[in-house]
């Protein structure tokens, strides 16, 4: 095995990591979608309300954010496990098709999501919240630049 396709595959090992972490937060979110601790990980209330008083509120609005927790749940995951295969069976053999697709999904699911945390509409605990994600980016985004660097010295 030569330099660049060890380094090729420790690249794509660490974007496999990276999305992994996405995968476990997705089980961690759609579990706690049916445990009415709180609205979704580290956020326990939505401005002092609580899930509780939500639902004595009207019901059919808890249910209807617990279908989107669930729905959101699952996306996160179906991208995750696509990313991951994408890395595992694409990036490792040098395909750079694989590579783009690998690095813009989650990217974009970043750029859709991430916003809306800095606005200060809710409370959150962000170490909890949004913390793996950020830990999970960090990972995914050195193996993609590893890589990346790999597959451009081979092109």
């Amino acid at each position: 095995m030569t330099d660049v396709n060890s380094a090729l595959q420790k690249g794509s090992k660490l974007m496999v990591t990276g999305a992994l972490i996405f995968l476990a937060y997705a089980v961690v979110f759609f579990f706690l979608s049916f445990s009415g601790t709180g609205f979704e990980i580290g956020v326990p209330t939505l401005n002092g309300i609580t899930p509780a008083d939500l639902n004595a509120l009207n019901p059919a609005i808890m249910a209807y954010i617990a279908h989107l927790h669930i729905a959101t749940a699952g996306f996160i995951a179906s991208t995750s496990i696509a990313v991951m295969a994408l890395c595992w069976y694409g990036v490792q053999e040098g395909r750079w098709w694989a590579w783009w697709a690998a690095m813009i999904s989650p990217v974009v699911a970043l750029i859709v999501a991430l916003p809306m945390h800095y606005l200060d509409v809710f409370d959150h605990n962000w170490v909890t919240h949004i913390g793996p994600i950020y830990i999970g980016t960090a990972i995914f985004v050195v193996g993609g630049l590893m890589s990346g660097s790999q597959l451009l010295k081979s092109a």
